[in-house]
């Protein structure tokens, strides 16, 4: 009875059957899942006989227990995951069947467009900004390490092992020496693959330039020639310098390699004044402090400037002056060739008034009268004077037909104003 109810149990197992372990795909690539089944051939005969499956990788198991489904799904292997399976079988913890083992190799995929990106794009920035360095890949497996380098000779900066496709790598603050050509690379265990070189320029703003005036000697003088000469500090090239006087543009001139600038002038008495340079390289204008520059003039030159000055004066006030005396002489001849044509049509006499040379026996006084002509700046004063002279009366018998004479008399009156 005992031995009828012992190979009952024993039975699933005792007959010849064999277990397997199926791989699938047989050759999991790094990041795709894989499934591991368990089989008995042949299959159990009675159906009422419940088996138990466990799974197991170089010696260690997988999963917490023992599970009825002769499955095991893996979602994402990696190449670490490759190694020695093989799976069990059993209906009672006495009856135990084991699998054969089988040697499971996970692949990789090589690295593939390996891609440096900056940010911010362009590759030109102000010094004291952040750059940050992106290194991509677009294929590729597994744990990649990235690599990032400064220079053609591959100076290393940084490396960082993740299991992703991107890495970035940053410098907080950027400086004029971090102006360099960028590289980087990554590798996956089937070698590393580089990416193109990137351009990096970090620019600076220029400083408050500094603007010095150099004369021949120790005061400027008319006729020398000055040099004026404009500097920044600091500041990326390539640098434009103007030059000003009184706000006056004198001119221009580039440092394509940084540095200064001079500018030489010819100095006259007009360039006397304030000066100042202004500093661009395209990313900020700086002005410099304003330098004044007082210009002598020798005495024989102040003599000649002096003199064109007066005639100026002169010129300008006396353009009025002439005028009125040009006219004035113009109507004394006109007035006298009348006279002379036509002795009868002289100037009429004038409306007699009273207390006047009318009814006096003796010549007649010179009765004057002043108009003026044109009053001037100064102490000078220009009139135009003319008196009237009438005969005594005609005795009797004699033709009243006397003339009237005039004269004009024009005279340059010079008043003292003091």
């Amino acid at each position: 009875m005992l031995l009828r109810l012992l190979l009952l149990i024993c039975a699933p197992l005792c007959e010849p059957t064999e277990l397997f372990l199926i791989v699938s795909p047989s050759q999991p690539i790094e990041g795709n899942s894989m499934t591991l089944a368990c089989k008995t051939e042949p299959p159990p005969r009675k159906l009422d006989v419940q088996l138990q499956f466990r799974f197991y990788k170089d010696g260690r198991p997988l999963g917490l227990d023992w599970d009825s489904i002769p499955e095991l799904w893996i979602p994402a292997v990696w190449r670490e995951d490759s190694g020695s399976y093989w799976c069990q079988a059993k209906t009672t913890p006495l009856r135990v069947k084991w699998s054969r083992r089988v040697q499971i190799q996970v692949h990789g995929v090589p690295i593939s467009n390996v891609n440096l990106e900056i940010q911010p794009p362009g590759g030109y920035l102000m010094e004291g900004e952040k750059l940050v360095l992106v290194c991509l890949v677009t294929g590729g497996t597994g744990d990649i390490t990235f690599f990032w380098y400064k220079g053609v000779l591959g100076l290393n900066l940084e490396t960082k092992t993740q299991r992703s496709l991107t890495a970035t790598f940053e410098i907080p603050v950027v400086m004029e020496s971090d102006s360099e050509q960028y590289y980087c690379a990554a590798d996956n265990g089937y070698g590393p693959r580089l990416s193109e070189l990137v351009n990096i320029t970090v620019r600076i703003p220029v400083s408050h330039p500094v603007l010095t005036l150099r004369a021949p000697g120790a005061q400027a003088v008319v006729g020398d020639v000055m040099e004026l000469h404009c500097e920044v500090w600091r500041g990326s090239a390539p640098i434009l310098y103007q030059f000003y006087h009184e706000d006056v543009a004198l001119g221009s001139s580039s440092a394509p390699s940084g540095g200064g600038v001079s500018f030489n002038l010819s100095l006259t008495a007009e360039h006397s004044g304030n000066y100042y340079c202004e500093a661009n390289n395209g990313l900020v204008a700086q002005r410099s402090e304003v330098v004044p520059l007082n210009i002598i003039v020798p005495t024989e030159d102040r003599k000649e400037v002096l003199t064109s000055r007066v005639m100026e004066v002169l010129l300008g006030i006396s353009g009025p002056t002439t005028m009125a005396l040009l006219f004035c002489c113009w109507l004394k001849r006109k007035i006298g060739s009348r006279s002379a044509g036509d002795p009868l049509r002289s100037l009429p006499s004038p409306v007699p008034q009273e207390s006047t040379y009318l009814n006096s026996q003796g010549p007649e006084q010179l009765h004057p009268d002043y108009e003026n002509v044109n009053v001037v700046s100064g102490d000078e004063v220009y009139s135009l004077a003319y008196c009237v002279q009438q005969e005594q009366q005609p005795a009797a018998g004699e033709t009243r037909g006397s003339e009237l004479v005039s004269d004009f008399r024009l005279s340059w009156n010079r008043e003292d104003n003091q």
